[in-house]
């Protein structure tokens, strides 16, 4: 199988400097609280992926037409008057938490809100942890990663 050259890949740029030009005020606070969700799940520490991903973990997919790269376990984006996270819906239970999220729109591996006093943040905890389990389960990936 080949692995070919993703765009968005680990970067060495600033966490901090990607959120202070993109976040306004209430998001910076939300990107905090985000923050220390996907550390307290992941054990790692955030890591640019590409311009505008913060990103957590690592790990290596491979489709059947051979096309592989890495991508991050989970992460999150400021986009607009939006913030994103990055997750596996798929997993089971997880239709049943996104439910009971709260206001937001979920695309095939997006989770769009405006902010987080919108959501339930134990389920959107419960949420990203099952997608990293989910994603780890599917990379046979141990679960320290």
């Amino acid at each position: 199988m080949t692995k070919t050259k993703t765009k968005t890949k680990p970067t060495d740029a600033s966490v901090d400097a990607y959120l202070a030009s993109r976040a306004t005020g209430g998001q910076l606070a939300d990107c905090s609280a985000l923050m220390a969700m996907c550390n307290r799940i992941t054990k790692q520490k955030p890591r640019m992926w590409g311009p505008s991903i913060v990103g957590y973990g690592t790990y290596t997919y491979r489709y059947a037409s051979g096309h592989s790269g890495d991508a991050c376990l989970t992460g999150f984006a400021v986009r607009g008057k939006e913030l994103v996270v990055y997750l596996n819906a798929g997993a089971p239970g997880q239709a049943d938490l996104l439910a009971r999220l709260g206001r937001h729109k979920m695309g095939k591996a997006c989770l769009y809100f405006k902010r987080l006093a919108d959501l339930d943040a134990e389920v959107l905890e419960a949420l990203i942890a099952g997608s990293v389990v989910e994603v780890q389960r599917r990379q046979a990936l141990p679960d320290d990663v």
